[in-house]
């Protein structure tokens, strides 16, 4: 029987006002073509895309039955317009505002993980302007340093010495007001997309020479950045990693979709670094990738999401 879903109206809500908003842009149009091709209905809402927007106003002026969030970062990853969402009794895609609160948050996260023995890099957190001399003092270089509540690696800088550390503390603090100084794992990255608890095969990732670490250029600027697929692991090693993302992504309470990455060690130790509940869905992104490789093209990835958020909050 086909879904009520195909008589409805679905938002494709992006935009925002985040530092990723440019990402937002890219993957918003794409969904909503991806639905539409489908036989959706489908109406674009870019949030703040008008000068003074309220976006509380631009929901309410919209009818719609089920919200596609393609907003990364900010109000759209961290649970607020997902609480919004829930007081108008609208369903939509990805996780609870809980749990997106929760994985938006990466010091909370770590403090969590660390907590229940989820392998996770060695860390110290700061509120407002870091110390040098402690992190230095407790934890050896090279480090990485990372705004707390940024996704798209926006705002993270590698450091080998005192001034670099400098330099990667005031670039962070450029987005967020605590701080994330992380030991660096020197080793491969992967990452690991999950839709509804199913865990897809996992990407490696290799940044050009130009780029030392998957940051923001190597994502969604380069053309050289190599997608591994497969990965280059062993069946047992890519099972044990797909294991250890299940994990530390349920753990969060994270449902719907979402993306886990990870990075592996000399030893072939795997530690996990973060989970993003709304991930990017442009033409560099890994999510579509990874269920192209099952075979489920941009379009059927995109009605997949859309329906197991109509399904899971209990519409036919």
């Amino acid at each position: 029987m086909p879904s009520s879903l195909k008589k409805s109206v679905i938002a494709v809500i992006y935009g925002g006002r985040s530092a990723e908003r440019d990402v937002s842009l890219q993957s918003g149009p794409l969904v909503v073509k991806g639905l539409e091709s489908k036989g959706y209905q489908v109406v674009a809402v870019d949030l703040y895309g008008e000068s003074g927007a309220d976006p509380v106003r631009q929901l309410q002026e919209v009818e719609f039955d089920l919200a596609f969030i393609a907003l990364h970062g900010g109000e759209g990853e961290d649970g607020r317009i997902q609480a919004l969402l829930e007081m108008m009794d609208k369903p939509y895609t990805g996780s609870s505002p809980l749990a997106c609160g929760f994985a938006m948050d990466k010091v909370m996260t770590k403090r969590f993980w660390k907590g229940i023995g989820i392998a996770t890099p060695a860390y110290l957190s700061f509120e407002g302007q870091p110390d040098s001399s402690v992190i230095e003092e407790s934890m050896s270089y090279p480090l990485i340093i990372k705004p707390s509540r940024e996704g798209s690696t926006i705002g993270i800088n590698k450091a080998n010495n005192r001034a670099e550390l400098e330099f990667a503390l005031s670039k962070a603090l450029e987005y967020d007001s605590d701080i994330l100084v992380e030991e660096f794992v020197d080793g491969p990255e992967y990452t690991i997309t999950i839709i509804d608890d199913v865990v897809y095969p996992v990407i490696g990732l290799k940044a050009s020479p130009t780029h030392e670490l998957y940051d923001y250029d190597a994502k969604y600027l380069a053309e050289d950045t190599q997608y591994l697929l497969p990965c280059g692991l062993d069946e047992d090693d890519e099972n044990e990693l797909q294991f250890l993302a299940l994990e530390a992504y349920q753990s969060l309470g994270c449902s719907g979709w979402g993306r886990v990455d990870v990075m592996r060690d000399q030893a072939g130790v795997f530690w996990v670094l973060e989970v993003n509940t709304s991930p990017g869905m442009t033409s560099h992104s890994l999510v579509p990738m990874a269920a192209n490789h099952v075979g489920l093209d941009y379009a059927s990835l995109v009605e997949k999401v859309a329906l197991n958020a109509w399904h899971n909050f209990g519409r036919d």
